[in-house]
């Protein structure tokens, strides 16, 4: 059993900006949900917060 997720808002860096392949992701799922890009600042934990938001919308996080 893994173990469990830590909550992006308990992150040490969760302050940082986002990294490329969140950016990347971000924008592929932004424009499978028909939204659009998110913002560039972005912190580490707002954008693993908006990934989970759009992989429901899209299905892709199931």
């Amino acid at each position: 059993m893994g173990s469990p997720e830590k909550d992006p808002a308990d992150w040490t860096t969760g302050d940082e900006p986002m990294t490329g392949p969140q950016k990347s992701y971000l924008e592929t799922l932004s424009q499978q949900a028909g939204r659009e890009a998110p913002p560039e600042d972005l912190s580490k934990a707002d954008a693993s917060r908006l990934i989970d938001e759009l992989q429901e919308v899209t299905g892709r996080g199931q």
